[in-house]
């Protein structure tokens, strides 16, 4: 290995006033070395206490099963959504629109919805989105189940959600810390994309059959029910509300302080900007999924449940081992990812059976979320408590905002070159990127830190 110094300055100077990086290496530094000094060391009692530890924090507990409930719904919704689209307009054009529409207002609130995030009492808050989410949920299944719904009303629906999901995610993200404090955070984030992943197996799968039996409408109701778990569950905590940042700052200030400290710093600048490339251009291979189910693998709605609950369980498995995992164990789960999943996906864009395209989207969900919750997981590790909002809410951005970006590429490539070049092009977009971030930034950044 190439020698390299092992000294550094804690922010790399960005292209802004250099009084707003001093402003806040002195303002925030004490409390990111205090994160850095808290990260969890390695518990004698085994494996399993491990990968589950952070589940000891009651309200933990409550926010996580009633994430699991919801996270299925979300999933169901997700899938028979897609799917409604593509019945209505057999266009793959307007599936990646349709997913574009969710997005947008991520990529143009997130930034503004992390400052409030570091304001505002996040438990309370986060009811409030939950009880958007549903609403809009049940209207859908109202629409679909009357027979009145049409193409415009899913896109004006999507824009809500994503409008509620902009104010929602970096709240939530910024709120695991308030539940288990900084020695279990990184534990927390693992078994949250455990979750999310172990719904992508069970939500989509249940969808399949569900619209084959009673159609969209019964996976859009059930998922407006399934937001009462996570409701009851915040409800239920006992945790004091509290907010990270003094309202004394002005809101522009706060804004100012959140891109000054993104911008100053390479190694969570560069896990952004990998995970800004898997949104835009692996991701987008779940917007044709319905395209390859019924016009390529003939499986038709429950063979798309299948085909996605697949790349579920590559996924859950590769959060479940990233859960129990040392910092330096995770780069090297995030470099197999980085080939794991280009070398997934490209398979299952030359396959035309059923059976081995399960196996490939496996083994994509694997590689997918060894990047993308290693990436998590990282960044979390060096950004300061009263920070964490607005930088979350740049991760937040970055990951979900630009996933329109990624759908209506998608669908455009679909349209015009078919679906199999699409997943082809993102899949070696995304290696090309994400590899050279991990080699110039991301590892030679970690080997600096352990010299130190």
């Amino acid at each position: 290995m190439d020698s390299v110094p092992t000294k550094r300055k804690a922010f790399s100077k960005p292209t802004l006033p250099a009084g707003w990086v001093d402003r806040i290496n002195s303002k925030y530094m004490f409390d990111a070395q205090k994160s850095s000094e808290q990260i969890p060391t390695e518990d004698k009692r085994g494996k399993f206490w491990q990968t589950f530890r952070s589940l000891r924090h009651r309200d933990f507990r409550l926010f996580w099963f009633g994430q699991m409930i919801s996270l299925v719904g979300t999933w169901m919704q997700n899938v028979a959504q897609g799917w409604l689209v593509f019945r209505l307009t057999n266009s793959p054009f307007l599936l990646g629109a349709v997913s574009a529409f969710a997005g947008l207002p991520i990529l143009f609130f997130s930034l503004p919805a992390g400052v409030l995030a570091d304001r505002v009492k996040k438990r309370k808050f986060i009811i409030f989105t939950q009880t958007g989410a549903m609403i809009l949920a049940f209207i859908l299944a109202f629409l679909t189940f009357t027979g009145l719904v049409r193409v415009w009303h899913v896109m004006f629906l999507a824009l809500c959600l994503g409008f509620v999901n902009a104010f929602d995610a970096p709240t939530r993200q910024a709120f695991i810390k308030e539940m288990v404090g900084k020695e279990d955070l990184l534990n927390a984030i693992a078994l949250n994309s455990a979750i999310f992943n172990g719904a992508r197996i069970l939500g989509p799968a249940i969808a399949g059959i569900l619209i084959s039996l009673a159609g969209e409408a019964g996976c859009f109701f059930i998922n407006g029910l399934s937001y009462i778990a996570v409701i009851i569950g915040l409800n239920l905590m006992r945790m004091k509300d509290v907010v990270s940042q003094s309202k004394s700052s002005s809101f522009l200030i706060s804004f100012k302080e959140g891109i000054s400290y993104i911008i100053g710093n390479k190694k969570g600048l560069a896990l952004i900007l990998m995970v800004s490339s898997m949104s835009i251009f692996g991701f987008s291979y779940a917007v044709l999924m319905p395209v390859f189910a019924r016009d390529i693998l003939k499986a038709g709605a429950s063979g798309l449940g299948f085909l996605m609950s697949a790349a579920g369980i590559g996924a859950i498995t590769a959060g479940l081992g990233l859960a129990s995992r040392k910092a330096e164990e995770k780069l090297k789960y995030m470099q197999a990812g980085i080939i794991v999943f280009f070398m997934a996906l490209s398979l299952f864009s030359f396959s035309s059976n059923f059976f081995l395209s399960l196996l490939f989207l496996m083994g994509a969900g694997w590689g997918m979320i060894s990047i993308v919750a290693t990436a998590n997981t990282l960044l979390q590790e060096i950004i300061p408590d009263g920070l964490r909002g607005r930088v979350m809410s740049f991760y937040t951005m970055m990951f979900m905002g630009t996933m329109p970006i990624g759908s209506f590429l998608a669908g455009t490539l679909g349209q015009t070159l078919g679906v199999i070049w699409a997943v082809r092009i993102g899949a070696l977009f995304c290696f090309v990127i994400s590899l050279f971030l991990f080699k110039k930034f991301i590892q030679r950044e970690i080997y600096i830190v352990a010299q130190e």
